[in-house]
């Protein structure tokens, strides 16, 4: 066999058109697939806890503050209106939880109420946020 030479003294080029598709086909994968870190939209002052863990599906963020305000997705919400919320963001994405991040002074009967809400809305993975210690 004899190997092909190149007239003209032409060097052959490698052609990188089937890596960039790759690339962007992995890049696009990435994109849609990475878990974003959703905010409440509002800074509550956790209490600490020393068996706190970290959630790792936490699409549902709901704060309640120290002045009995409830916010989701950086909107304050009315306390009638946190089962539809929490209904719709779930119906969004069925495998996401629920974390309540109340401020340490916060009233429990109203994380209570955020809990139940949320149970009646069909999300069982309620969870309420601390600071680990």
């Amino acid at each position: 066999m004899r190997a092909k030479r190149h007239a003209g003294g032409e060097e052959p080029e490698i052609d990188l058109t089937p890596m960039l598709d790759v690339v962007f086909i992995m890049l696009i994968f990435f994109i849609v697939t990475a878990s974003f870190i959703k905010e409440a939209g509002i800074d509550v002052s956790r209490p600490d806890a020393v068996t706190a863990v970290v959630q790792e599906r936490a699409n549902i963020v709901v704060a309640v503050t120290e002045s009995g305000e409830v916010w989701i997705n950086r909107r304050q919400i009315d306390r009638r209106a946190i089962r539809a919320n929490i209904e719709r963001l779930h119906a969004e994405n069925p495998q996401g939880a629920v974390v309540i991040t109340a401020d340490e002074k916060a009233d429990v009967g109203l994380m209570v109420e955020v809990m139940d809400q949320a149970r009646q809305a069909g999300v069982y993975n309620v969870s309420i946020a601390a600071d680990q210690k």
